[in-house]
């Protein structure tokens, strides 16, 4: 544990701030993420930058540190030629590179709690092509489940702090994951991209919520990766379904363009919204693709003022 403090105990507390994209701030340092492995990539061959990423989150008021883990399967490593051994050696390193930024923040003078989470991607972020926002593979849940379970292992050996089951698109894949956790002893977030009031597979979100509203495991529900005007909704209806504090990382507002590997349209996301997020029930809160630390500042002022 990086904390003295479990994330739990700080959500049922108060507000937490999460980091912000991964990729954008890799991007921003001169690192080129056209591939398949996206983010991954650098686990291998330039791990430095990826602590680098995550520091520069912590120092702008980011409490929660999201790994490079996303895109990171042992599917996707074999495709590159990487064994399974070594693949399960970079899926570990994913949370001690994150362990270090915090080590590294303390050590320029931070006393505040700090956690680490694992990135779980959905089974779509390995397929490299889209899918992640569209759901609907054509697997069983219980192939699903088999897809996550070893990746889940091994991250949690690693011992992060939370277990971040986000971009979920689809409820049936949701299962898959929160069967996935049990047993493993580390607790867990679930959090889906939608599309309005449903997921991106076109399942209600009050169903879609439901099912983790029992699951010990899952300390927190919510949405991520979606644009900034679905949250207020989604936050509503997560808090009112599980009881549960919520989960809320939108994107800049951008729209992905999966053929050309690119980002489109103008930006909505204003650190003012998160005030009334947060009125709503919304205990984790930062931002996913497009949004940089400058932003992830501004989130962290306005909740500090709000407290």
């Amino acid at each position: 544990m990086t904390s003295t403090i479990t994330l739990a105990e700080a959500l049922a507390a108060g507000t937490v701030v999460l980091d912000g994209g991964m990729s954008n701030q890799l991007e921003a340092a001169g690192h080129d993420l056209s591939d398949e492995l996206w983010s991954a990539r650098l686990l291998a061959e330039r791990p430095e930058a990826i602590t680098e990423a995550h520091l520069a989150y912590f120092e702008a008021g980011a409490d929660v540190a999201i790994t490079s883990s996303y895109q990171a399967t042992f599917e996707g490593f074999a495709k590159r030629g990487i064994e399974q051994g070594r693949a399960a050696e970079l899926l570990a390193l994913s949370v001690e590179l994150a362990r270090e930024a915090v080590r590294q923040a303390r050590g320029e003078g931070g006393a505040r709690p700090l956690w680490v989470a694992a990135s779980v991607g959905p089974y779509g972020a390995m397929l490299a092509d889209g899918s992640e926002y569209r759901g609907r593979y054509g697997l069983s849940v219980d192939e699903l489940e088999r897809f996550h379970r070893p990746r889940l292992e091994v991250l949690a050996g690693a011992q992060p702090d939370v277990l971040a089951l986000e971009t979920v698109p689809d409820a049936d894949e949701a299962e898959a994951l929160l069967r996935a956790v049990r047993g493993l002893g580390v607790p867990a977030w679930l959090s889906y991209s939608v599309a309005g009031d449903r997921t991106r597979a076109g399942q209600p979100l009050e169903e879609a919520f439901a099912l983790a509203a029992d699951t010990d495991e899952v300390i927190a529900v919510g949405v991520n990766c979606c644009a900034p005007e679905d949250v207020a909704g989604a936050v509503e209806t997560a808090a009112r379904v599980t009881g549960k504090p919520v989960v809320v990382y939108p994107n800049s507002g951008e729209a992905w363009d999966a053929q050309a590997r690119s980002w489109s349209g103008e930006a909505g996301f204003a650190a003012e919204q998160v005030e009334a997020w947060r009125a709503s029930g919304a205990r984790l809160i930062g931002g996913c693709c497009r949004v940089g630390p400058e932003a992830i500042g501004s989130i962290a002022r306005t909740l500090s003022a709000a407290r």
